[in-house]
């Protein structure tokens, strides 16, 4: 929990210094986690204790060339490198996408079903609900969940909506039984 209220500082002093200096933080994290997920051995440098100071900010330094991240994102993460916090990075980045989001007005939320797809025409009554109901505009992704039997779960922050056929059950299972 203390970890995830330091990366939600080092969030927004990021997004701050890019907002003065017109960088789009965001963009750079983004596309620095892309390049750190491809590669297993660019994230166990950084990420293992294994490998020095030294060693961790040479490596670092030749992505931050290759990317042409800011000053400000290549210092930040020199900087957690040398007091041994980049492990946080990961926590950093997600809070700095999650505040990014919420400054352009939309949020990011997942629809679970057990089909491969969902037709459009639900997706979007689920989209213009959420829209209504918190007043922002939810980017949803779709995930095949194989336990469920029928219907739809759709959770976005900490808002759930569950609208499946398991769902209608237990709460018919628990009035019944309650009675």
């Amino acid at each position: 929990m203390r970890e995830q209220a330091v990366a939600k500082v080092y969030a927004k002093a990021l997004l701050e210094l890019g907002d003065e200096s017109k960088v789009s933080i965001a963009d750079e994290l983004t596309s620095l986690t892309e390049v750190i997920n491809a590669s297993n051995e660019l994230e166990n440098v950084l990420f293992l204790e294994v490998f020095t100071t030294d060693e961790k900010q040479a490596v670092f330094a030749e992505v931050s060339k290759k990317l042409n991240l800011s000053s400000i994102t290549t210092e930040t993460i020199k900087f957690l490198i040398d007091e041994k916090r980049v492990g946080i990075l990961p926590l950093i980045v997600k809070e700095v996408i999650v505040i990014d989001d919420e400054r352009k007005g939309f949020i990011k939320g997942v629809i679970e079903g057990n089909s491969d797809q969902i037709d459009e025409a639900t997706k979007n009554k689920i989209v213009n609900f959420l829209k209504e109901k918190l007043g922002r505009e939810p980017k949803l992704d779709y995930k095949v969940n194989a336990n469920m039997t029928a219907g739809f779960k759709v959770t976005v922050e900490d808002l759930q909506l569950d609208a499946s056929l398991d769902n209608q059950l237990e709460q018919f299972k628990n009035s019944v039984l309650s009675e």
